[in-house]
């Protein structure tokens, strides 16, 4: 199934933190947070501005983004989990 997000909704999917277990603590996965950095994987077309014209999106298909921990709706596709964010909600493309 391909998903394309309307307006100026972004399709994401949150990347998990590398875990590193210090003194040999494990976090189990129930007390884990949600990540706050993800992957782009698809984007709307823009939203109207008042005279009808499309303004077009800032991030792209790829680029890795910072996310709220509870921003957008959390959507699955096939067995993959995604959410879908407005660009508004995105803080920030993390460069490289």
């Amino acid at each position: 199934m391909k998903l394309k997000p309307l307006s100026d909704r972004v399709l994401v999917k949150r990347v998990e933190a590398k875990e590193e277990a210090r003194g040999g603590i494990i976090i189990p996965d129930t007390a884990k947070e949600k990540p706050q950095e993800a992957e782009v994987v698809a984007v709307g077309d823009g939203k109207l501005d008042d005279h009808g014209k499309r303004i077009a999106m800032t991030v792209k298909k790829g680029d890795r983004v910072l996310i709220g921990k509870y921003s957008g709706q959390d959507v699955k596709v096939g067995d993959v989990e995604h959410t879908i964010v407005r660009e508004d909600e995105i803080f920030a493309i993390v460069e490289k």
